[in-house]
């Protein structure tokens, strides 16, 4: 099989040289490009897999070079990652509107750049995933408590990580308890971000402007925060109120942006997570082994069979399962009278240190066992969504 081929477009020999060694290592097979128009001219002639583009080059910058790149292509995308030299919003949503599909921040350091080479290349951002579907995966998975405590922020975080670093999984994760989000506070994360009150009440939301209110964490993942007080919450839930179809936009653009987006709700039932579970293509519901626990999800597995919902959009997750309760997971299901879908070990320092530390286990310790608990759980979910993905094309063929 013949070698990946990455054009290198960068005005600086030094940068040149660090590239290519870097590169060269990996395997890949590497040409290179002094400046912007000699980019342009070779990946219409080579066409490359994948070019790393410098946006600051005299005459053409990689801007420009970019987008003549994706005006001469015929079918064919190749993905394309910009060397910025600045770190702001305004230049990465200039990149995206570009056609850029990534950025990355010099100085950078070129383990992190490896890893989004091969997650663009996984992805099949040049025609098609490996995985035999096309474009996002666009699934929509919403983590709703049972009861306060039972670790859903924690279990969403770290599954979003799971999907971005291990599966390679383009992950937008959303803090949709609005009034009381933690996402801010367990990613470290200022409350002078841009959060999902400016994006519900931006009258001509689009898929540039949704990235430009996007957070990106060290750990891959992006995110739309929670409002930054409980107040601007009722802005939110005002605008949903008035026009639902607001927030449909939002999970709209989402879809066609990334391969998950995960939604951590609170555990109200009003009008605002209505729309969210409607939305969603599955709903994970959290839970511990405990009576109270199992009480109040036999009350929600009720309520979601009232709202007409099938049995398979409700999937239990188990946190803790491994955690000594007197209540073992064949006791839960007997109680239930359904199976639990999922499980996720026990491991309470571990995970409340990372939440207190804003650094989640999944990116600070991944091999520990509550990673990889949380990562056998988040490849369960993409296989789940995979064999769905073709099944829905083979009907669709089926039909035509």
């Amino acid at each position: 099989m013949a070698a990946t081929k990455i054009l290198v477009v960068d005005g600086d020999p030094n940068i040149q040289r660090v590239l290519v060694f870097a590169l060269k290592q990996e395997g890949y097979e590497v040409t290179v490009a002094s400046d912007g128009a000699s980019g342009v001219a070779i990946a219409g002639k080579e066409h490359p897999d994948l070019v790393l583009m410098d946006a600051a080059m005299p005459r053409l910058d990689g801007y420009a070079a970019t987008s003549q790149i994706r005006a001469a292509e015929k079918g064919r995308r190749v993905p394309i990652i910009l060397l910025s030299s600045e770190a702001s919003v305004q230049q990465r949503v200039k990149g995206l509107r570009a056609g850029a599909d990534d950025e990355i921040v010099k100085p950078f350091n070129p383990a992190e750049l490896m890893a989004r080479i091969k997650a663009l290349l996984a992805r099949g951002a040049a025609g098609g995933s490996g995985d035999g579907t096309s474009g996002p995966l666009g699934r929509l998975c919403v983590f709703y408590p049972a009861k306060g405590g039972v670790g859903t922020t924690t279990i969403a975080i770290n599954t979003a990580i799971a999907l971005s670093r291990v599966l390679k999984r383009r992950t937008l994760l959303i803090d949709a308890n609005l009034q009381f989000g933690d996402l801010r506070v367990f990613l470290d994360l200022g409350l002078d971000n841009s959060s999902i009150v400016n994006a519900i009440t931006e009258p001509d939301l689009d898929a540039d402007l949704l990235r430009e209110l996007l957070v990106k964490h060290e750990s891959g993942i992006e995110l739309l925060l929670a409002p930054p007080d409980p107040a601007a919450a009722d802005i939110v839930a005002e605008r949903q109120h008035n026009r639902p179809a607001a927030l449909t936009n939002i999970l709209k653009l989402c879809r066609q942006s990334f391969d998950y987006t995960l939604l951590d709700m609170s555990k109200a039932i009003d009008d605002f997570n209505l729309q969210l579970f409607d939305e969603a293509d599955v709903i994970f519901l959290v839970m511990t082994a405990d009576l109270s626990c199992l009480k109040n999800v036999r009350l929600v597995l009720e309520t979601m069979a009232s709202l007409g919902y099938q049995q398979d959009k409700v999937q239990l997750v188990l946190n803790r399962s491994n955690a000594y309760t007197g209540i073992n997971v064949a006791n839960a299901e007997e109680a239930l009278q359904r199976k639990v879908d999922y499980q996720v070990i026990n491991e309470y320092r571990g995970a409340i240190s990372a939440l207190n530390s804003g650094a989640p286990f999944m990116f600070s310790r991944p091999d520990s066992p509550l990673s990889k608990s949380v990562t056998a759980f988040a490849q369960e979910i993409d296989k789940a969504t995979l064999a769905a993905t073709r099944s829905g094309r083979s009907r669709a063929i089926t039909r035509a």
